[in-house]
């Protein structure tokens, strides 16, 4: 039985728009970006969804889906909506609980032929100095006052204390950073959960994965050159992590307080799971300053991880990461709200765009890309499962220009953790991938299962219905050859922070 609403109105092959009179208090109608092939296979509860995030106050155009949407907390994973800056309102829900979880990737000068010998090795190494799975900590021990300078500097920490290159500063968005954090603005409790995390995977679906870019699946030659993919078979490195626990406390600490000041900004929302404050008020500033400060420990993570490889690769190999060509192509958000400049009704306005499991596509031209990415637009990394492969891509004018210069930001899943670890044994799984020249080293099987490729829709299908679309631009395609995974599951973080909205709804 389909689960696509009645009301759905096909725009183009790839745009449909459910309309404001589709539920009652929506302010804008919802437009999913799908092919109808990926559209039969969205569940009913991504309908429900964004048109609940439609019915927010001061959202300006659309609410949007992307190809890769599934049920979320409160927005569907692949959401994006943009506020008004003055009378809209900021929502953690519409973010996530892993805040700046993002995407990051290296080349190499080595090829297949050169790593494949090495690669368990390499692979084990990673496994060693990258630590993975609920709760690990890092071995980067930092004490309170480099803590906030951490998460208030982000990656320009890392350059100042000798964990990244000036080049890596260049080539992450906002040049590593969220401007107007401030560390007064967490918890205690935050605080101590992120403080001992920097240099770690986590768990879930974040992995470290050496990938290898094969000629015949790259879409854009002159592209791929100018992105730093210039040899058949150049192995490279893609790193898919955030702001693990101190995020994830941060969402939960203002979404309880959210909900309670709800009522005094007369504010009524379709779920619970989107309690929001005006972005101008006392608790969305705060809100907004604390984000930033998780956002920033996510790009100072993902850089000291980074630097890691970057041993790594030098241990093995015996030469240095400057003579491997260890470069940073890109460092990509997901789930943040950054407040930016876009055309609306013809004018130039201020909004705050909610990016929730979505990429950020800026176009060629856009100033605040590097000279080098001028040329070609702003560098998107999609990841896919850890065993069909994942994708570089570049953003578009269209997309500026219709969706808020944003894209999708993966795979996206298809079937539940729990069904997931019901159809397959991550032991078996994990002695297949290797049959197929994929070494995965994981935390734990149960959580591999849950990563099967399966569990995921076809990256082909996803990078299809965006390039239709024309809100991004495929280069290439990345194969997988090794894998860290850090697979403890993920959904005993879902599940608790879901018993203290429900502990402070009846509260308060």
């Amino acid at each position: 039985m389909s689960t696509i609403p009645k009301e759905l109105q096909k725009v183009t092959d790839t745009v449909w728009e459910l309309p404001t009179s589709y539920k009652q208090g929506m302010n804008v109608p919802a437009r999913i970006i799908a092919t109808k092939k990926l559209l039969d296979g969205m569940d009913a509860g991504v309908f429900d969804q964004v048109t609940n995030v439609a019915c927010m106050p001061g959202i300006l155009k659309y609410s949007y889906c992307m190809p890769d949407a599934h049920y979320g907390y409160g927005m569907p994973v692949g959401g994006v909506a943009a506020f008004d800056a003055e009378t809209g309102i900021i929502s953690p829900g519409a973010v996530g609980f892993d805040i700046n979880c993002g995407m990051r990737l290296c080349t190499t000068n080595l090829t297949y032929k050169e790593v494949q010998p090495k690669l368990k090795e390499l692979i084990n190494t990673f496994f060693k100095t990258v630590p993975a799975g609920v709760g690990c900590k890092g071995f980067l021990k930092v004490n309170n006052q480099q803590f906030d300078d951490i998460i208030e500097t982000g990656v320009k920490w890392c350059v100042d204390n000798g964990y990244a290159w000036e080049d890596d500063l260049k080539k992450c968005e906002g040049k590593g950073k969220i401007d107007w954090a401030e560390a007064g603005s967490i918890s205690d409790k935050a605080r101590k959960r992120g403080i001992n995390q920097l240099g770690t995977l986590g768990s879930g679906n974040h992995y470290l994965e050496v990938q290898v870019a094969k000629k015949e699946n790259i879409f854009d030659a002159k592209l791929a050159k100018q992105l730093g993919i210039v040899l058949d078979d150049q192995v490279v490195v893609m790193l898919h992590c955030g702001s693990r626990g101190f995020g994830h406390q941060v969402a939960t600490d203002y979404l309880k307080t959210f909900n309670e000041v709800m009522p005094k900004y007369n504010i009524q929302i379709k779920d619970k799971e989107l309690a929001c404050a005006p972005f101008q008020s006392k608790e969305g500033q705060h809100y907004y300053k604390a984000m930033a400060c998780a956002a920033n420990m996510a790009f100072a993570n993902r850089q000291v991880i980074l630097h890691r490889i970057r041993e790594g690769f030098s241990k093995v190999f015996g030469q240095s990461a400057e003579d491997l060509g260890i470069n940073l192509v890109y460092d990509v958000a997901h789930n943040v709200a950054k407040v930016e400049e876009h055309k609306i009704d013809g004018h130039k306005k201020k909004v705050v765009v909610h990016r929730k499991g979505s990429t950020r596509a800026f176009p060629p031209g856009h100033p605040e890309l590097i000279p080098k990415y001028q040329e070609t637009g702003q560098p998107i990394i999609v990841g896919g499962s850890m065993e069909t492969g994942s994708a570089l891509l570049v953003g578009t004018q269209k997309a500026m220009d219709e969706t808020f210069g944003s894209t999708c930001h993966g795979s996206g899943r298809v079937m539940s953790r729990t069904r997931a670890k019901k159809e397959f044994r991550g032991e078996q799984l994990q002695k297949n991938m290797e049959k197929k020249g994929i070494y995965v080293k994981a935390v734990s099987m149960q959580g591999l299962a849950e990563e099967a490729g399966g569990a995921y829709k076809e990256i082909g299908d996803v990078l299809d219905a965006v390039e239709k679309a024309g809100i991004s631009k495929p280069v290439t395609l990345l194969r997988p050859i090794g894998n860290v995974k850090g697979t403890a599951s993920i959904m005993l973080n879902f599940l608790l922070a879901t018993l203290i909205l429900l502990f402070s709804f009846l509260v308060f």
